[in-house]
């Protein structure tokens, strides 16, 4: 018995959608389209298709991998469809375990709801308001009680779970794997029976959870949904995919100056699979800081618009390739006392990651004061007031005199 179709956020109308083959805009740069068959079946019933994604809260930012699945789902909608976008403000609580190494840390739910919010807002930079629900799964999921929570387990077997890569890598090597981490593909896959969901589309690497959702749909007397997968977009590093967990990502709403950095950060081996996921176009041939110039415009004037790219190159220029301060430096106050140490204050006022990250700036010649190399942990107070501190190649602050 299917608990139902709740209300939805966005009213969308239903138009009938256009006929669609398979090489439509929906399926480009698609993986996995399954089972063999079905999707062209779903398409075939002459209604608008209700096509599902799930979008993790534990960071508020959109990031760049995940705006291109955005824009495929966006593709569904220009085709007549309804794009139906599931924040996971309850399965975030136990924490996905795709493709992780180790349980994932639970944030507060407090933190969780705010993060919630300003993602599903962001979202609507790429897709149509009008043929989008936006919904919680919080709104089933905290009504389960125990009973109806044995009956969805099921669904599986603990033998099938633990042949996913991450929970067999995990199980092999004598690391733990919590019971809750178990539960989270049965709860994504309820998700897919309270929204009655015809498609479910993510990356890659969220196949298993994709599948299961066909499981868990059967198990409740529903048409199963199709599965869509996409490439995973690499993030900065050049080696993981792209992920807040990881810190190697760019966010949509990242200042123009920042995202126009992190692009030429790029390993150049990189470059064609963001030139195809990020734009919709093929790399340039011929020198590849050249190409990377040129895709480090294009992404900052695609979410920014032109006239940012262009001063965010200027910046990049002047700052990093020619090694000069930016014309504009922000201001900032020294911290009480009259020796300052060093670290501490590259922390505090430059957002460095740690004291021990800062030392190992400093011994690099990575802090400069008016443009030369400090070596020292602690300096008067004297020796900082009204000078010009860098920490790396693009952090810049001149601190008042007192």
């Amino acid at each position: 018995m299917s608990p139902g179709r709740a209300a939805a956020t966005s009213e969308a109308p239903h138009r009938p959608p256009r006929i669609v083959r398979l090489n439509a805009d929906f399926l480009h740069h698609s993986v996995d389209v399954l089972p063999e068959g079905e999707l062209e079946r779903k398409l075939a019933l002459g209604r608008p298709l209700r096509a599902k994604l799930g979008i993790d809260p534990t960071g508020p930012d959109i990031h760049l991998g995940f705006a291109f699945v955005l824009r495929r789902l966006r593709a569904f909608q220009d085709a007549g469809h309804i794009a139906v976008l599931i924040v996971g403000d309850y399965t975030a609580r136990i924490g996905d375990p795709s493709g992780r190494s180790k349980e994932r840390r639970v944030l507060p739910d407090e933190v969780l709801d705010r993060n919630a919010e300003l993602f599903a807002e962001q979202a609507f930079r790429i897709l149509d308001r009008d043929r989008t629900e936006i919904r919680f799964n919080g709104e089933w999921l905290g009504k389960l009680d125990y009973a109806e929570l044995v009956r969805l387990t099921r669904t599986g077997t603990v033998a099938r779970l633990l042949e996913r890569n991450d929970f067999a890598e995990r199980f092999a090597g004598g690391n733990p794997i919590s019971v809750s981490e178990l539960l989270y593909p049965f709860a994504q896959g309820y998700d897919s029976v309270a929204i009655e969901a015809d498609v479910e589309v993510g990356g890659t690497d969220q196949l298993y959870n994709l599948l299961m959702g066909r499981d868990v749909m059967q198990h409740y007397g529903l048409d199963p949904q199709a599965v869509v997968t996409y490439e995973l977009l690499v993030g900065t590093d050049g080696a993981k995919k792209m992920a807040k967990s990881e810190g190697n990502y760019i966010g949509i709403e990242e200042e123009p100056d920042s995202m126009f950095g992190k692009v030429m950060s790029l390993p150049d081996e990189a470059l064609e699979q963001w030139w195809r996921l990020t734009l919709d176009r093929e790399a340039p041939g011929g020198d590849p800081l050249e190409s990377k110039l040129a895709l480090a415009r294009a992404i900052v004037e695609q979410w920014h618009g032109e006239e940012a790219a262009a001063a965010a190159e200027a910046h990049f220029t002047r700052v990093v390739r020619e090694g000069k301060p930016p014309e504009e430096v922000e201001e900032a106050e020294l911290p009480g006392g009259d020796v300052i140490h060093l670290p501490a204050l590259l922390v505090e006022r430059f957002g460095l990651g740690s004291t021990s990250e800062a030392r190992r700036l400093i011994a690099q010649g990575g802090v400069r004061i008016d443009g030369e190399p400090v070596e020292e942990l602690d300096l008067p107070r004297e020796r900082l007031e009204g000078r010009l501190v860098q920490a790396g190649k693009r952090r810049f602050l001149r601190f008042r005199a007192a």
